[in-house]
Formats: structure tokens, sequence, C-alpha cells
């Protein structure tokens, strides 16, 4: 048996042990606090990044409107004469594009180019055809869609009719490069996308050549090719995009708020 004053030895060191909740040494604190500051520094940067692309999608929706409304005001202009030499140094997307003109002259013998499309009558091909106008210069003309199963019979065909010929219609711009994930094969006469450089270098044309190409209207007769079927529609998320932004930043400063908050509302009002 333990000598009874071993039990109360035992009770006493019990009782002077500290149950209590030992000290945060003062290095963690620090290093606790700085954490915690570059944390708030961090999230009140994304605050900022979001707010700053919210903003940035509202002045590209009100850049949208204005050339949706440019561009429609473009296409049901009275028809002008195609721009000659002249002015091609000038011609860009934001000033010329979707402009409604007309050209005459007669289209050159050759083959034409067909280019890939998928259009609302189905996947197919653009006609293009180039064009030697009454004024000099010659033009690529998209004479129209014609479907998957009349491709061999317009790439026999020998460059269009023969008579002159007047095509009223929309200006575009050239497409360089390729489309369909697909580059363009001049040497196999295989086309995605409509880059007049390269099409008239494949038809041996070097000189007063257009940098743009003609998007023909529907023709009062039937057949193919069928023109009038360029699509002129422009996407406008942007204001669903700014309030994705928004939405995002606020998010974030309530979630950076709520901390300071709750250790407001726990140390209580001043006294």
């Amino acid at each position: 048996m333990s000598p009874a004053g071993s039990g109360r030895t035992t009770i006493e060191a019990i009782g002077q042990t500290d149950i209590g909740p030992r000290p945060v040494p003062q290095e963690s604190a620090g290093r606790s606090t700085v954490s915690r500051l570059v944390l708030v520094l961090l999230g009140l940067l994304g605050v900022l990044v979001f707010a700053g692309l919210g903003i940035w999608q509202l002045e590209k929706r009100v850049w949208k409107l204005d050339l949706i409304a440019r561009v429609d005001q473009r296409i049901h202009a009275p028809v002008v004469d195609a721009p000659g030499p002249e002015s091609w140094n000038d011609i860009t997307a934001a000033g010329y594009e979707y402009s409604h003109v007309r050209l005459a002259g007669r289209y050159l013998g050759g083959a034409n180019s067909l280019v890939q499309a998928v259009t609302e009558l189905g996947g197919g091909y653009w006609v293009l055809t180039p064009m030697r106008t009454d004024r000099g210069f010659v033009v690529l003309v998209n004479r129209g869609f014609i479907p998957l199963e009349r491709k061999t019979e317009f790439e026999r065909e020998r460059g269009g009719p023969t008579a002159p010929a007047v095509i009223d219609g929309l200006l575009r711009m050239s497409e360089p490069g390729g489309g369909f994930l697909r580059k363009n094969d001049t040497t196999g006469n295989r086309w995605y996308s409509r880059d007049v450089a390269a099409i008239a270098t494949a038809h041996g044309l070097t000189s007063n050549v257009a940098p743009y190409f003609v998007d023909a209207e529907a023709s009062r007769m039937e057949g193919w090719p069928r023109g009038g079927l360029t699509v002129v529609t422009f996407r406008n998320s942007h204001l669903v995009y700014a309030l994705t932004w928004f939405a995002l930043a606020a998010m974030l400063a309530i979630a950076l708020a709520r901390p300071m908050i709750g250790h407001g509302r726990r140390r209580g009002p001043a006294r």
C-alpha cells in the first residue's frame, strides 16, 4: 500500500497541472496574421479583376450594338458600284464589309473554286468565280451555294456564264488561312475558306485583283448556284457575360466581408 501522504501529493500535483489552453507562440500568431492578410489582398484583387471583366464586356456590348446597326444600314442602303483600285488601300471590315454593291462585267474562263460550306440548305460548297469588270479590275464573285451532289458538275464548268452580267451583292472581306480546322490546299484546289489572294493566284490572277469578294444576291432564275444565303447575324451575349462577372465579384466581396462582420459582432459594442 502507498503511504497516505502520497495520495494527497498526487491530487495536489493534478490540481497544479495547467488544463487551460496553451498560449500560441508569438511567431505562429504573426505568420497566421500575414497569411490572412495575403488572402484578403488576393481576394480584393479578384474582386477588381472580376469587376473589370464585367466592365469590359459592357464596352464590347456597346461596340457590338454599333456594329450591328452599321451593318444593317449598309445592307439596306441603295446599291453602289463596288470600290475600285483607288479605294483598296482604305478597305477594312469596319468600314466596308456587308456594303451593298454592284458589279458589271464578264466571268473569266477557267475552273471554279469550290469552297466547303454549311448553309440552311445543308452541307455543300460556295462557287467562287472571277469576274473582270467593265472598269478593268477583277473581283471574285461568290455565285452561291451548291449541294454536295453537284460538286463534279461545277468543277467541270469552265468559269461561269460567258454573257455580260450585272451582279448585285454584299461586299465581304477575304478569309485567309482556311476553315473547319483545315488549311486550304491550293495545289489540290481544295478550299475551306474564301481566301481571295490564294484563290486568285490559283487562277493565275496576280494583278488588279480586288482584296474582297462579293456574295451574289438571290437570282430570279431557278437552279444552282443558289445566291442570297449570306448569314448576317452577330452573336451578342456580352450582357450575360457582364452580369456573370459582376456576380462573381459580388460573391467574392461578400465572402471577404463575412469574417470581418462576424468578428465585429463577437467583440460587441464598445463601452
